[in-house]
């Protein structure tokens, strides 16, 4: 009877350290559930192998809780205040974060700098990418010319430590002649760049909303196809393609990959209109730079669905432009 009555009295023992333990255990599991973001946009999250649909860039795993978007901005200047075009300006970045504006904020190396500089004209044809450099004031310092008066736009692209990523837009008044606008109404999907060109080939035959485009990058040199994967490396990667919605200057940095040869670059337009693109690549020890102009119409179910499977719809569903 005795070790009837002990056992009786260790049984509820027993259930209640087995049910810490599955406790623990389901605690234990739910602490060691990875988060993966996209480096470029915190918003996308997503589990291990996944690539980012606004950028394409892999996305990384990421358990470190992120600053809340807003926390960090740039305080700018520019020296002369006064931008002359033709001449030379020193234009200032310094990184800021909101809840503590007294501290150094330190930046991350992506793609081998801490800060990409993008600055277009506001009628978009005019474009330049440079890198805002360390100074021992604190501050990111670059020198640029611009090329005429009028309104321009700089994108200052970066990560502060242990947050996510940042853009910040500025907008610029040079003095001196502005030229007339230029008008882009329709596409422009190849260009040149001295003996290389790149067209672009979206897989469903047109730029849609409303499902990740799939867009064909091909290189060639003298008219004869190169395998994007022998080109020389930009900032650490085979090609960097920038876009920017003329409407509203919406800002997209898009990271191709290289398949069969080819570059694929995926991103997700928000709104149809026309955009703006920049490609740039290195090829036989120069830095080539060549844009494009994308027309963006609202997909159809139909255009959605064929984009989807990489091939385009009857031709009676969905109108040329």
């Amino acid at each position: 009877m005795k070790w009837i009555v002990l056992f009786a009295a260790m049984l509820p023992m027993a259930i209640a350290c087995n049910s810490i333990a599955t406790a623990d255990a389901e605690n234990s599991a739910t602490a060691h559930t990875h988060s993966f973001t996209c480096p470029m946009h915190p918003e996308v999250t997503g589990k291990e192998g996944d690539t980012c649909p606004k950028c394409g860039m892999k996305l990384e795993h990421s358990d470190a809780p992120v600053a809340a978007a807003g926390s960090y901005f740039m305080q700018f200047a520019a020296t002369p205040a006064v931008i002359a075009s033709g001449k030379d300006v020193a234009l200032s970045f310094i990184p800021k974060n909101r809840n503590a504006e007294g501290e150094q904020v330190a930046l991350d190396i992506e793609h081998e700098k801490k800060i990409h500089l993008i600055l277009v004209s506001e009628d978009l044809s005019w474009f330049d990418h440079i890198h805002p450099e360390y100074t021992s004031s604190g501050s990111y310092v670059v020198t640029e010319k611009f090329p005429a008066g009028g309104n321009y736009i700089a994108f200052a692209d970066y990560k502060p430590a242990g947050a996510g990523h940042v853009v910040d837009k500025f907008d610029l008044k040079v003095s001196g002649k502005a030229p007339a606008s230029k008008i882009f109404s329709d596409n422009k999907l190849s260009g040149n760049s001295g003996a290389y060109s790149f067209e672009l080939v979206p897989a469903a035959g047109r730029f849609i909303t409303g499902t990740t485009m799939h867009i064909a990058g091909v290189v060639k040199n003298n008219g004869q196809p190169v395998d994007a994967n022998t080109l020389e490396n930009y900032l650490g990667a085979k090609a960097h393609f920038v876009m920017i919605s003329l409407n509203d200057k919406e800002y997209m940095h898009v990271h191709p990959n290289v398949e069969n040869g080819r570059f694929d670059l995926h991103t997700t337009f928000s709104k149809p209109g026309i955009y703006r693109g920049w490609v740039q690549f290195n090829a036989d020890g120069s830095l080539h730079t060549i844009d494009f102009t994308i027309k963006v119409t609202a997909g159809t179910p139909a255009e959605i669905e064929a984009a989807k499977q990489g091939h385009e719809p009857d031709a009676h569903s969905h109108s040329h432009h």
